[in-house]
């Protein structure tokens, strides 16, 4: 996606957003700038980034017209930010506002808009200050928004947090626009002092959405209707679902062109053969469970494609041939290799909403926060997947590579009825998808419409 850079005479608006320094969180943000610009070439937007992450993705590809502003870091490094995540988000809390509001003195010509990550909610403080539009924008789904925006109906039932004992085969069912849920796949369930206060810092967020101008989420309305119709009814603000907020326009223009090792190796495999297997950038399992995969997936006799930070000698070891290890790879076309015929996922809500627009089914492996939430919407919902962990254990019991083995060989055999089934649905919900992002699809719509509100004052 080519953009000039709008001269000062030729700006007609200035949109600041504003991101969570987070992989999962900066990716959508950044993919939706691209898109505004896409579609309003006289549109300057600043992407505010802590310095440290101005390290990681200052020399991506992007429209000339998105600029970056910085502002300093938080935490002196990844490395304290991993090992540390509690400190790192009440740093993001306390620390980001004072140097973000000097910032915006700088900043020609001034905003129209601020576009924030709802995990930001300072961003609202300083821009009512200033009578700035904001513009929330969820980077999760709309289903778990709403789980922790009706979190009181969870105390007032008793039924949060609870002991792992405690879970068993429970559900609730009275969160609004949400099916049955387990007490398993709530966030931050465990009932430790260090969770409670990370789903405290996750609440604090919501009220603050109510004195914003503007409510987006990185959603398809196909994908959660009976979600979206409820926030459309407790909220008076304007909702858009900007979906699905991935870079598909830059995979079918910039990304064809180049030739990874990786998918030359995908290019040399069956059709649907492939089980692509990542657990996310940032939290991970452990080691004693990483080493259960492997062998699992060497007992399975299933080809695979695996992106894993760190020393993988070992793993090649373990999985022979069939494996193909990567520190990184792009994702998205990764999926959209006709080789793959499955994807091991950790269930971020990005991973998912590529996962979707590819047509790919799901073995599930959620770790924390919205992942078991999108687990059970792969799951149960959509049904387009299936839970790695299928049954509710007491404490944190491995998944054995027997159990791996068994269940990824039959999850990528193409001749099983129930896996075929699955397979169909996947690619009923990829066809929802691309059609939202065709030529006057959903999402070109709501862009401009929201940018017809933000930009040219038209009332909603």
């Amino acid at each position: 996606m080519e953009a000039r850079v709008p001269s000062p005479a030729t700006i007609t608006s200035h949109v600041v957003a504003v991101p969570y320094p987070g992989r999962g969180h900066v990716n959508p943000m950044m993919n939706l700038s691209k898109l505004l610009v896409s579609n309003n070439p006289n549109i300057l937007v600043t992407f505010v980034v802590t310095e440290e992450w101005l390290g990681f993705i200052g020399s991506e590809s992007k429209p000339n017209n998105i600029q970056f502003a910085t502002i300093p870091n938080v935490i002196p490094s990844e490395e304290g930010r991993a090992n540390d995540f509690l400190n790192f988000i009440e740093a993001v809390v306390t620390k980001m506002e004072e140097p973000f509001e000097r910032l915006l003195d700088r900043l020609e010509p001034p905003p129209t808009v601020i576009i924030y990550d709802t995990f930001l909610f300072w961003v609202v403080r300083v821009a009512n200050r200033r009578n700035i539009p904001v513009a929330s924008f969820w980077p999760m789904s709309a289903s778990f928004f709403l789980v922790l925006k009706h979190y009181h109906l969870l105390e007032l039932n008793g039924d949060y947090p609870v002991n792992v004992s405690e879970y068993c085969d429970k559900r609730v069912d009275y969160i609004p626009g949400n099916s049955s849920i387990r007490l398993l796949d709530l966030p931050l369930n465990d009932g430790t002092c260090r969770n409670r206060k990370l789903l405290q810092l996750a609440l604090n967020n919501i009220p603050w959405i109510k004195k914003a101008q503007y409510l987006l989420f990185p959603s398809i309305y196909e994908l959660e209707p009976q979600a979206i119709d409820v926030l459309r009814q407790e909220f008076s603000i304007p909702i858009y679902t900007l979906g699905p907020t991935i870079p598909y326009f830059s995979n079918q223009i910039a990304s064809l062109s180049i030739n990874h090792d990786y998918m030359k190796w995908l290019d040399n495999q069956p059709f649907g053969s492939v089980l692509y297997v990542s657990q996310g950038s940032f939290l991970s399992v452990s080691s004693e469970q990483i080493d259960e995969i492997a062998n699992g997936l060497h007992q399975s006799g299933v080809r695979f494609l695996w992106v894993m930070r760190g020393e993988t000698s070992k793993w090649k070891n373990i999985c022979g041939d069939k494996g193909f290890f990567l520190p990184w790879c792009d994702q998205l076309r990764v999926l959209m290799h006709s080789a793959i015929g499955g994807f091991w996922s950790h269930c971020g809500w990005n991973s998912t909403r590529e996962g979707l627009f590819c047509g790919v089914p799901f073995l599930t492996f959620p770790i924390m926060m919205d992942q078991p939430m999108n687990s059970k919407c792969i799951v149960e919902d959509w049904k387009v997947g299936w839970r790695l962990e299928k049954e509710v254990k007491e404490g944190d019991v491995l998944i054995r590579r027997d159990e791996i083995a068994k269940l990824v060989r039959r999850f990528m055999d193409l001749d099983d009825d129930e896996v075929k089934g699955m397979r169909k649905r996947a690619r009923d919900l990829q066809e929802i998808c691309q059609c939202a992002v065709a030529s006057g699809g959903s999402l070109e719509n709501n862009v401009k419409e929201f940018l017809g509100h933000v930009l040219h004052g038209i009332k909603p």
